[in-house]
């Protein structure tokens, strides 16, 4: 983690040269890409940065301290405490912010919704999902776009895809991927008995153009008409797009948008989404191998919560967290849960980075 904080703060700092840079400065494009990107890192870098001032301030009044000179060694003695606490109110803030990984201070994310088990059952409990994280993200005063959708015939969904755009969004909804299982008596149930379905989400940060920056030449464009369900608006233009990444083999289709270039532009932000994150997971895979070691829990087929309606139950399998409270959550109010995961992993962050040595 400390090496992670040291390579946002160096790149911070490049940015922060390069923005004086005159060449750069007429190039508006350039400029605006290096801007955002500098934005991005800025909150914890500036943090991270002070910390580290703080901490050379206390190595050099411990060294002051040991002086022969009575007054400066009283001075610095006195002084000491107080560094040392303001450095550990940073320290803390710094780590509250890492909590969730080098990704955690991004303010977009993109999450896919799929249906699993349990048929037309799984499909609807998709939808409730897209509405719980719909209404959530509406509370936390976030962008909420609907980029994509298969809806079924009987109201649910085969597949959604949501984009957010807030600050701390992927911090929090990082934690929703994973497989969901939902117990419940379906409305075609005659016999009252429970059944189980599932779906799945993913949750991928939206990285920066400058990034993952991709060229018309890495993918195949395939364009055709827009289809759907009966009585839907059916376009007779090739307004649909399909991507097809030629590295990786990410395919990506768009037909949300009665315009082609609308399509194109939301297709491309879900493929380096998906890239970004197909990038991060491999170099996860490598250094674990290297360790020898699992990647953690992020595993998408892990089911990670069970929502239990007969009982108002909603279990977080991860933490062992259950609240009874399932019908608020279900409504959007799922900062309780999300609360539980982070302070979790905040309390594992303090652990593995320990106390400081000064």
């Amino acid at each position: 983690m400390r090496d992670m904080l040291e390579q946002k703060l160096a790149r911070f700092e490049e940015l922060e040269r390069m923005m004086t840079d005159p060449s750069l400065m007429s190039d508006s494009s350039k400029m605006g890409n290096v801007a955002r990107e500098h934005g991005s890192l800025a909150k914890l870098a500036v943090k991270y940065r002070r910390f580290k001032q703080l901490n050379d301030e206390v190595a050099a009044l411990v060294e002051m301290s040991k002086v022969s000179d009575p007054d400066e060694r009283e001075m610095a003695e006195a002084e000491i405490p107080n560094v040392r606490a303001e450095r550990e109110r940073i320290w803390s803030e710094v780590l509250d912010m890492t909590v969730g990984g080098e990704d955690a201070q991004r303010s977009r994310c993109v999450m896919e919704i799929r249906a699993g088990v349990g048929g037309a059952e799984g499909a609807l409990f998709a939808q409730d999902l897209y509405q719980m994280y719909k209404r959530f993200g509406e509370k936390k005063g976030w962008k909420v776009e609907l980029m994509e959708a298969s809806p079924t015939d009987m109201g649910g969904f085969k597949e959604v895809i949501l984009g957010f755009e807030g600050e701390g969004v992927f911090r929090e909804l990082q934690y929703e991927s994973g497989g969901h299982r939902v117990q419940r008596v379906p409305e075609t149930e005659a016999k009252g008995r429970v059944h189980t379905s599932a779906a799945t989400v993913a949750v991928l940060p939206e990285p920066e153009d400058v990034e993952v920056n991709i060229k018309p030449d890495e993918y195949r464009l395939d364009k055709f008409c827009a289809s759907g369900p009966g009585g839907q608006h059916v376009n007779k233009t090739e307004s649909a797009v399909r991507l097809t990444h030629y590295e990786t083999g990410i395919v990506v289709s768009m037909q949300d948008e009665k315009s082609q270039h609308k399509n194109l532009a939301k297709a491309l932000r879900i493929l380096k989404s998906r890239l970004y994150d197909f990038y991060r997971q491999r170099e996860q895979a490598k250094r674990a191998a290297e360790r020898k070691s699992l990647v953690g829990s992020g595993d998408r087929s892990e089911r990670i919560r069970t929502y239990n309606f007969p009982e108002n139950r909603c279990t977080d399998h991860r933490i062992g967290l259950t609240l009874y409270k399932l019908d608020q959550i279900i409504n959007g109010d799922l900062q309780p849960v999300l609360d539980g995961l982070i302070e979790h992993d905040r309390n594992e962050l303090r652990d593995q980075m320990g106390v400081l040595e000064i």
